[in-house]
């Protein structure tokens, strides 16, 4: 997961050489994935009215069901 949303990320800024991604410790049953992109990108990531972020977030939720797990992607500055 943590490289789907790299990978996801990295094709949508500016500056892939400043995104990191890592699985932070689950809550409960649910991984969590943390997004840092650069000051400047942040815009282009969660996209208008959040789409974008909500895109990557449907993708990834998908990618998790077939491997029976539940995901969290939170994007942070």
């Amino acid at each position: 997961m943590v490289k789907l949303v790299e990978t996801i990320a990295k094709s949508l800024v500016s500056s892939p050489d400043e995104v990191s991604v890592r699985e932070l410790p689950a809550r409960g049953d649910s991984m969590v994935i943390e997004l840092k992109v650069a000051e400047k990108d942040m815009g282009k990531v969660i996209g208008k009215q959040g789409r974008i972020a909500k895109a990557l977030r449907t993708v990834v939720k998908a990618a998790a069901v077939k491997q029976n797990k539940k995901v969290i992607v939170e994007i942070v500055s």
